[in-house]
């Protein structure tokens, strides 16, 4: 058996080439052996500066490689089920960037095409592999908050470039889309289970139409409530809370965990308004992205599960759906 999956890098995306490749590389069980960009130079100046061996002048050619394992596919969300369906179809592994789809029925389609070809799919919510999340859950099993009853999010940056991707709408721009997902996915993490019902409210900019301001509120089993906030023309903030009739917890950067100094996450027990009961948990410095690779590339090598499997992507994207519905229909929509 291997030791470590072979990885192919389908586009030369910033996330990759700055995030997700340079964090791989150092893997334990995963190594980047190649990246294909539609254009050869592109493809190998970023071979070049990040030390793979291949590169390539089309998609294509690399889902040909034999000696490519698994696909990283952090191309735009428009793309990611074409590209995603036509690797699997190559008998390649996929780690496809989240979200994983445009919509439900889409991402639904790769349930067949995994079937059909045996591969793994998975949706690259890193949030999962890294040490804070997986802190909380083990907090809220531990019931230190009592029942979980609620749980807050904001998620925001500013950025109004027309020729960014995520400022354009009919590719899958947008704030729920691009960092929304997350709100939703930490809060169905959360709970451990689907929100019943949900309703928004939406406010698109004038010009590129995407949702620039999106607040939602999520109804889950039990009476349990998540209300979250995310923008695309805001200053930059982050944070979810957990909380419960006997504490709270609060993860200080909830997505964008640093990888070059101590994450924090604070429990209090609501004693003292004025932080009196607060308790803070630092973790040891870690890149998400390393642990996102290697939990991927262990399950694949051992016959273990992926991190968020097809399954998991798609409940998340039946949640944004239902966001988006609710946000046309001021109604309560269902999922």
């Amino acid at each position: 058996m291997p030791t470590k999956l072979r990885w192919g890098v389908l586009s030369t995306a910033k996330i990759g080439l700055n995030k997700v490749i340079p964090a791989m590389q150092v893997g334990e069980y995963s190594c980047v052996t190649a990246i294909a960009s539609r254009d050869l130079a592109t493809a190998q100046a970023a071979a070049a500066r990040l030390g793979i061996a291949t590169a390539y002048g089309s998609y294509e050619e690399l889902l040909a490689d034999p000696e490519v394992d698994a696909i990283y596919n952090p191309l735009p969300n428009h793309l990611h089920v074409p590209w995603t369906a036509k690797a699997a179809e190559a008998g390649k592994h996929v780690l496809c960037e989240k979200p994983i789809s445009l919509t439900v029925a889409e991402a639904e389609t790769l349930l067949a095409v995994r079937e059909r070809t045996g591969v793994r799919i998975g949706e690259a919510f890193m949030v999962n592999c890294h040490p804070q999340w997986v802190r909380v859950r083990e907090l809220l099993t531990q019931g230190r908050i009592g029942e979980l009853r609620s749980v807050l999010g904001f998620f925001s940056y500013f950025n109004v470039d027309p020729g960014n991707i995520r400022n354009q709408a009919e590719i899958g721009g947008g704030a729920l889309m691009d960092i929304g997902c997350y709100m939703i996915h930490g809060s169905r993490y959360g709970f451990g289970a689907e929100p019943m019902r949900v309703v928004a409210a939406i406010d698109r900019d004038p010009v590129m139409y995407t949702d620039r301001l999106t607040s939602a509120m999520m109804e889950f089993p039990g009476g349990g409530q998540a209300i979250f906030t995310c923008s695309t023309q805001l200053a930059s903030y982050q944070r979810m809370q957990f909380i419960g009739a006997r504490g709270r917890i609060e993860v200080e950067i909830p997505v964008n965990a640093p990888n070059d100094r101590p994450p924090r996450v604070f429990i209090d027990t609501g004693s003292d308004l004025f932080g009196g009961g607060i308790t803070t948990e630092t973790f040891p410095v870690c890149d998400q992205y390393t642990l996102q690779g290697d939990a991927f590339s262990k399950a694949v090598l051992e016959g273990g599960e992926v991190p968020v499997p097809l399954e998991d992507a798609i409940a998340n994207m039946a949640a944004i759906e239902a966001v988006f519905r609710s946000g046309k229909s001021g109604q309560w929509e269902r999922p």
